[in-house]
């Protein structure tokens, strides 16, 4: 049985997995196939508060993101050799209107860049012992990720002009992460889809926001029916310091192991996830973060409704390295509202997540997520704070989903008390609604 957390999301559309193919054949035969690759993203969202993370007037904002990517991708079989695949990608983006609740972005943002452009080659057969595409060796500019997300999920900030004068613009759809291809990779990846199997990857970024973070990447782990057991090591090399924070600054050098597993331990309805990630900063402190999850799919009640409880916490000067959107709203960007705009961005703060989802009809989903926000340190900001977020995904073709949501986000401080939330406490009223197509 398909269990619910691993059903089609927005989040795992906007991280190019298609609605139904994510491709149109343009040529194809038994060795060679060549693919149009279009994915079409809309969003138009609005928040009744701002948020002092880079905006300094407070009141109500509007605005739209969009993004498409359009480009081709193709393989080439190599007899007994294995197989060669590429592909190459354009993406443009921008945000319209005040731009987002938290200043980011301000709705002046227009860009063209490329966003795919790499080779691989798999091994086929070659290698027996290994398993079929036992051997995948990749380079060039292409989205990575480890896990569900909770270290590395793409290269996926995409500030925009709000912050520093324009100076870590990456061309706007700052909510939609329009952009999540690491601009330098080389990843071998060893093993098949069961059994050990390992990673080994050299990721550079060339987001400013990220500091041009370069990386070492490993992973080794065990796949069975039951579910995943993962290690990943993490060692950050390099960083671009004239665009660093602080905190981003300690990267140089700095190392992050991680111990996660993931899966059902034989349980047919049951959802078991959690992770546990220590780094090493070279001058300063060992931080930590670590999460639990547990859900449960009621399989034999109308509308199939799956809960979920998660909790996480994530140490003081915690780096959240490159987390993102893995398996669904609320992963990793917790709540909507504080995920996005108020903070906390997963560090200094302990988070506590309820969700609940149900499917009326095959084609139709709804859900609700709660959150609870505990500041571990006050003095460092004070983020503590509530959010329930209900939404719909709403699937109307093979090509088409509608996303929409309404949060409604309580903080206990505002930012002259210590939050983020500017001019005062209240309830903030927010929502959004995202158009994804994909060919």
């Amino acid at each position: 049985m398909l269990h619910r957390p691993f059903r089609l999301t927005l989040a795992a559309v906007l991280a190019g997995v298609s609605l139904q193919a994510s491709a149109l054949e343009l040529y194809g035969d038994a060795e060679r196939h060549l693919n149009a690759n279009i994915e079409a993203v809309f969003g138009a969202f609005h928040s009744e508060e701002s948020y002092a993370i880079a905006r300094d007037q407070e009141g109500s904002t509007s605005w739209r993101e969009g993004y498409i990517k359009y480009g081709l991708s193709g393989d080439q079989r190599l007899g007994a050799a294995g197989s060669m695949y590429g592909a190459f990608a354009l993406l443009s983006s921008g945000t319209w209107g005040d731009g987002d609740a938290a200043g980011f972005s301000d709705g002046s943002e227009r860009t063209t860049k490329i966003e795919d452009a790499y080779l691989g080659w798999k091994s086929g057969n070659l290698v027996p012992m290994l398993g079929e595409d036992g051997i995948d060796l990749s380079f060039g500019k292409q989205m990575v990720a480890v896990g569900d997300g909770f270290l590395i999920q793409g290269d996926s900030l995409n500030v925009g002009n709000g912050l520093a004068d324009g100076e870590f613009n990456r061309g706007g759809a700052y909510y939609l992460a329009a952009r999540k291809s690491f601009d330098k990779t080389a990843v071998l990846r060893l093993g098949g889809s069961q059994g050990w199997r390992g990673d080994l990857m050299w990721l550079q970024s060339d987001n400013r926001a990220q500091a041009n973070t370069e990386m070492h990447v490993a992973t080794l782990e065990h796949v069975a029916e039951a579910g995943t057991v993962g290690l990943t090591y993490i060692g950050t090399t390099h960083v671009d310091e004239q665009y660093a924070s602080g905190q981003q600054l300690e990267r140089d050098g700095m190392k992050t192991y991680s111990l996660r597993g993931q899966g059902n331990a034989g349980v047919e309805n049951l959802f078991l996830s959690g992770e546990y990630a220590k780094q090493d900063k070279p001058h300063t402190s060992t931080e930590d973060a670590w999460y639990l999850e547990a859900g449960w799919t009621f399989a034999d009640l109308p509308w199939q409704p799956n809960v979920s409880y998660r909790y996480s916490r994530f140490s003081e000067q915690y780096d959240t390295l490159f987390y993102g959107l893995g398996r669904g709203l609320g992963t990793w960007f917790q709540g909507e509202v504080a995920g996005n705009y108020a903070s906390p961005f997963n560090s200094n703060a302990r988070i506590q997540k309820v969700g609940l989802t149900v499917s009326p009809t095959p084609s139709l989903n709804l859900g609700a997520l709660w959150f609870k926000f505990d500041t571990i340190d006050r003095n460092l900001g004070n983020a503590d704070g509530r959010e329930l977020d209900v939404y719909a995904e709403w699937t109307i073709n093979d090509h088409l989903m509608v996303v929409p949501l309404v949060g409604l986000y309580q903080p206990d401080r505002s930012f002259e008390q210590g939050g983020t939330q500017l001019g005062n406490d209240n309830n903030n009223l927010y929502t959004q609604v995202v158009f994804v197509s994909t060919f």
